[in-house]
């Protein structure tokens, strides 16, 4: 289920913790106590982080701007795309920000069977750039025009370029009225400081980081678990060396030998 976007300064539910046990809970022993759980995972990370390679550009994402100081690109209902002042940032530093408004939050997928991208803005329709370099998000299908390669800027790790398929980049050029806002445009031939953009995405859909929340929840087992897998209580010093086990691998070796044990201590 897709989760609504949520930003900082928003109210978050409670999480209710709740008892998973088997039902012999409440005459088990010390050795088997109940196991709890709470709602608290990955998937429910709402953090945001920088993308640091171009596998990581997936989910939602914020694409801020090298302005100062710093802005993102955002859309109107209108489809018409400008560039939107960050609030949630920390000593202006790019690689701290965050969206406080849906408007400046974009969708980035890779279209199927390709390396190329497209990103929905919050009214579904998708970034564009026409021959004269004009952005804009009025088209819910996808074409040449909505299609983006994102490419690693050389010598600067975690920025990227956004490169149209006339191979003209995204970039930010000074505001054409005083006291105006930076523009943003899709004209730009060459690589400069203004194409070089920062991606921040949501946590939760950062290939790595997934990677190792599911090895860290693989990495959690009960006692009664092991106890179960063994045929027998355990003593503290067992449960210990069986969970190490599970985190360095060699998990089924140690299970073997202990119930290789048991077996001799039961017919000794």
């Amino acid at each position: 289920m897709v989760k609504p976007l949520s930003f900082k300064g928003d109210k978050k539910p409670k999480k209710r913790k709740r008892t998973e046990a088997d039902p012999s809970a409440e005459i088990a022993g010390p050795s088997d106590p109940a196991v709890v759980t709470t709602a608290e995972d990955g998937e429910n990370d709402d953090s945001w982080v920088s993308a640091e390679t171009v596998g990581d550009v997936q989910g939602p994402v914020m694409i801020v701007l090298p302005t100062e100081p710093p802005t993102c690109l955002a859309c109107d209902a209108n489809g018409k795309i400008f560039t939107d002042t960050i609030v949630n940032i920390i000593d202006a530093n790019p690689a701290s920000a965050e969206p406080h408004d849906v408007r400046q939050v974009w969708v980035a997928n890779k279209i199927y069977g390709t390396e190329k991208f497209r990103f929905k803005g919050r009214y579904g329709k998708y970034l564009s750039c026409d021959k004269y370099g004009i952005l804009s998000a009025t088209s819910e299908a996808i074409s040449d025009l909505e299609t983006w390669n994102v490419i690693p800027t050389p010598d600067t790790p975690g920025t990227f370029q956004i490169q149209s398929q006339r191979e003209t980049f995204v970039a930010v050029k000074e505001p054409t009225k005083a006291n105006g806002a930076p523009e943003v445009r899709g004209d730009v031939t060459d690589i400069s400081f203004d194409t070089t953009l920062r991606i921040r995405m949501q946590a939760r859909f950062k290939p790595r980081i997934k990677a190792t929340k599911e090895e860290k929840a693989k990495e959690k087992i009960s006692r009664k678990e092991l106890e179960d897998a063994v045929g027998r209580r355990l003593n503290e010093d067992e449960v210990r060396a069986l969970k190490k086990a599970r985190r360095e691998g060699d998990y089924h070796e140690q299970l073997l030998d202990l119930k290789s044990k048991s077996k001799h201590d039961k017919y000794s």
